[in-house]
């Protein structure tokens, strides 16, 4: 295996352009697992390499196998945090964790979407989305549908989750911009968000947003350095629950107690809603757009769903895996180990890609084709394990009451114009997505 075979996966410039699908079964032709080196790229430092892990069955094995394949060892990003005080930092969100810190932070959240909440969230996101569809119908018959419908939807109904005043809610646009496209000219620097529309806690937390250096470059968004705007703003949201809890998920997580009557420290917090206000936000905010490019790709799939509404829950999985919006996911060895005939050594990386594995033809019959009746489908869009999404019932739910929304009260929808993606080698994300529509 040549270096110039599994550079293109590495290069996110590469899916600027669109995910080289073909390369990548040419690569699994030759076997499960390859590895990758990890130049000097345009924002991104040399790394060490990794092991890339192509097979469904492989993958599965890593996700679920915490203690030889570690989240916290190295985090779970391909390139490693810069200095070990930032790694210390990552370590800190449960993303990032193995179990036993993990299990007992997963508890605590499950614990809080209470049936209740759940039953209201529910009813919120139904009408968050026959709201976002009321505004597009009512404007001219051409939208950016990536920023104009589907952004909106997964800030609404985090919001809701967050407790965060629907005011503020597109400081999570930027904050989710900054992370997962820092990559990206268009998004390293995001910065769209009004702090004059917003509530005294937006404002306080905008005024530390941080800006390009001299060179045009801004600091590291997953170390606390780079985004003390929304930890502030975090602190003082935490603060104001504390103070006058709502009904919102975040205000009975604060206010549970454990089994030794501790309760969820401030950092734990802030770290928390970092994680549900970037991590759980960029799924599904490329998630709709990118099961609307494969809906345009296949109109015959789109005039079914139309025709059938009945038909949306069960097509939303099967979207969601052709399009797969989280391409990879990192693990790093704790022992020495093999996998699909490869050697692995303790402290190599390994990197899942959820990508491939949602086109295995070893799993999924015609692979490349939108079968909006599969079943079963045993994707790996939201992971697998016990790292498996929190949110997954939600994002699932939102995509299904948007696209009814959507596709019951049009004709007609066709492209307007290019869509644009991210350069990413992590989110496959769709930046503009111009449609234009018959109501």
């Amino acid at each position: 295996m040549t270096t110039s075979d599994t550079a293109a996966l590495h290069d996110p410039d590469t899916y600027t352009r669109g995910v080289p699908f073909g390369l990548i079964e040419q690569l699994r032709a030759r076997g499960p697992v390859h590895w990758v080196d990890e130049p000097e790229l345009r924002g991104l430092p040399r790394g060490s390499g990794y092991h890339l892990v192509l097979d469904h069955a492989l993958v599965t094995e890593v996700v679920r196998d915490a203690a030889t394949f570690s989240s916290a060892l190295g985090g779970t990003q391909i390139h490693d945090p810069a200095t070990p005080r930032d790694l210390a930092y990552v370590r800190r969100m449960m993303l990032n964790m193995d179990p036993p810190e993990h299990t007992r932070l997963r508890k605590l959240i499950a614990a809080s979407f209470t049936p209740r909440a759940v039953r209201a969230l529910e009813e919120r996101i139904a009408g968050h989305a026959k709201g976002i569809v009321d505004r597009m119908l009512a404007g001219p018959r051409e939208c950016d549908f990536a920023k104009d419908v589907a952004a909106d939807l997964p800030l609404l109904t985090l919001a809701d989750i967050l407790g965060v005043p629907t005011e503020d809610r597109w400081l999570m646009f930027d904050w989710s911009n900054r992370v997962i496209g820092f990559l990206d000219a268009d998004y390293a620097s995001s910065a769209s968000f009004d702090p004059g529309q917003g509530t005294s806690l937006a404002q306080e937390a905008v005024s530390l947003r941080p800006s390009p250096d001299a060179s045009g470059r801004m600091p590291d968004p997953r170390g606390r350095d780079g985004m003390p705007d929304l930890y502030r703003y975090a602190h003082l949201l935490g603060d104001a629950k504390r103070a006058a809890p709502g009904d919102d998920v975040m205000s009975i997580l604060l206010a549970q107690r454990e089994e030794d009557g501790d309760r969820l420290s401030v950092e734990e917090f802030e770290n928390m809603f970092w994680l549900f206000a970037v991590a759980g936000n960029e799924t599904l905010r490329n998630g709709l757009p990118g099961a609307m490019i494969a809906l345009l790709t296949n109109p015959e799939a789109m005039r079914a769903l139309r025709e059938d509404p009945s038909l949306i829950p069960t097509a939303v999985d099967e979207l969601l895996r052709w399009w797969t919006p989280v391409m990879t996911f990192r693990r790093t060895a704790s022992r020495d180990t093999s996998l699909g005939g490869t050697a692995v050594r303790s402290g190599d990386k390994v990197v899942v890609s959820y990508l491939a594995a949602n086109r295995d033809p070893a799993v999924f019959d015609h692979p490349d084709e939108l079968l909006i009746d599969r079943k079963p489908n045993n994707h790996r869009v939201f992971g697998h394990g016990p790292h498996v999404c929190v949110g997954a019932h939600f994002a699932r739910v939102q995509m299904a009451l948007l696209f009814r929304e959507v596709l019951t009260r049009t004709s007609d929808i066709q492209l307007a114009g290019e869509p644009a993606y991210l350069r990413s080698n992590f989110q496959r994300g769709v930046k503009r997505l111009p449609i234009a529509w018959t109501a």
